[in-house]
């Protein structure tokens, strides 16, 4: 079954990270990706630009609205994604509690509804 693991959490400039602290996070997430990669259950990460460069699109009431930034404000952020393909809810929360970001952040587990691919279309 395919999850989606969202990263939350504070960005660099609002939690006083320091240059050093990336590093470490840097290393720490590499391991991480290794691991799911090594284990076979790694599809796709993306890790997201700080939330500053966001746009957010509408057409609520059928009027286009185009908002630079997010369009909630709150103090964590999702600042990636990592989607698996595990047996589970139980082995995807066993490799959500294996990330990085749970010691400064959470991690938000979805199982995905729909996929969509070249050869395969939705499904």
């Amino acid at each position: 079954m395919r999850y989606a693991l969202f990263l939350n959490y504070p960005e660099a400039q609002d939690a006083g990270i320091t240059d050093d602290d990336i590093q470490q996070g840097q290393a720490a997430f590499t391991a991480y990706v290794e691991a799911l990669d090594s284990a076979g259950v790694l599809l796709a990460v993306d890790i997201l630009q700080p939330v500053a460069s966001s746009t957010t699109v509408s057409t609520r009431g059928g009027t286009l609205s185009v908002q630079d930034g997010p369009f909630i404000d709150t103090r964590e952020r999702v600042g990636g994604v990592f989607v698996i393909d595990v047996a589970d809810l139980d082995a995807a929360i066993a490799w959500a509690e294996k990330s990085p970001a749970t010691g400064w952040g959470a991690v938000e587990i979805r199982p995905t509804a729909l996929t969509w691919d070249r050869s395969g279309g939705w499904h």
